[in-house]
């Protein structure tokens, strides 16, 4: 990730700015966002059955795959051929939503069930952007 050096100025005169001791911010969203980053994969959300955790349609989600899941862990799986996001019971075997509208998925035996990462981190974009839209 390029850092860019930004230049803080409240613009008000008599005081100075809180902000004026941060003149260049060596920010990198990739050290602060991903732990593992040879494991990790961008994807986005599509539906409304997560809401309840605060993962919303269109929202980026970050996968981990080198994380070890646990019980009630959202993750990001390919469920009978569709790549999903749920909450993961291992006890009990099942698929939740964190929305009340959708019902819950039973893992059966006879199901195609793979974890592809654990989602560590979810962001919402407030402003579409050309760099997450598919390239037909």
């Amino acid at each position: 990730m390029k850092i860019i050096p930004i230049t803080a100025s409240a613009g008000i005169t008599g005081f100075e700015s809180p902000a004026s001791d941060y003149l260049q911010l060596p920010l990198s969203l990739d050290a602060l966002l991903i732990e593992h980053p040879s494991a990790t994969f961008i994807g986005k959300a599509d539906g409304h059955s997560m809401q309840g955790v605060g993962i919303f349609n269109g929202d980026i989600l970050i996968v981990d795959r080198q994380l070890q899941v646990k019980n009630r862990d959202v993750i990001v799986a390919n469920f009978n051929g569709e790549f999903i996001c749920k909450i993961l019971d291992t006890q009990n075997r099942l698929l939740l939503s964190a929305n009340k509208q959708f019902q819950d998925v039973q893992i059966s035996q006879h199901d195609q069930f793979t974890i592809e990462g654990v989602v560590i981190r979810s962001i919402r974009c407030h402003r579409p952007s050309h760099l997450l839209t598919e390239k037909n």
